[in-house]
């Protein structure tokens, strides 16, 4: 039997849809009779191959968060944007009310508790984006699978219905915004 190749990734976010995935217990176990995963964090693959869905969680915040999301739509024929963060930016997107640079400021040299005050500069760190971003005004996505996070039957649902070749079609009741 020919599995689903799914990956996942966390963008700027708390890795909290990750874990309501999780949430899923002793399910995972039979999804996963159907199912293979590329890139995870239960995998710890760092690059996303061919695959036939991606569930990207969290919004770009970053110029790494964009080339990641870039690479996913580039190898997943489905695309999922998961939760919050991903669909309108979430937590991470609340410093979009001040500009970068008053914020690298609060946090690094004026905020409470700061010791030996100066704003990082490496290149190993990534070039922060102006304002944080959801992830559909970079690459086309797919389906929406909203929550903060959504919950294990909703993502079961949803994978549901694309291994037996359906359009997703959550119910009602497992729709929620919070």
């Amino acid at each position: 039997m020919n599995k689903i190749r799914i990956a996942t990734t966390s963008l700027a976010g708390c890795f909290g849809c990750h874990m309501s995935f999780l949430d899923m217990d002793e399910r995972l176990v039979e999804l996963l009779e159907h199912v293979e995963f590329d890139r995870s964090p239960l995998t710890d693959i760092k690059h996303c191959g061919p695959c036939d869905i991606g569930l990207i969680e969290g919004g770009l915040c970053n110029a790494d968060n964009l080339h990641v999301l870039r690479e996913f739509r580039a190898n997943c024929r489905i695309l999922i944007a998961v939760g919050a963060c991903a669909i309108n930016g979430g937590v991470p997107a609340m410093r979009n009310h001040f500009d970068l640079r008053s914020c690298l400021e609060e946090s690094f040299l004026n905020g409470i508790g700061v010791e030996n005050p100066q704003i990082p500069d490496d290149v190993e760190l990534p070039l922060l984006l102006d304002k944080v971003r959801p992830i559909h005004e970079a690459v086309r996505i797919d389906y929406y699978l909203p929550g903060c996070p959504p919950s294990a039957d909703e993502f079961l649902s949803v994978l549901g219905d694309l291994l037996a070749g359906r359009i997703p079609a959550l119910p009602k009741k497992l729709i929620h915004y919070d």
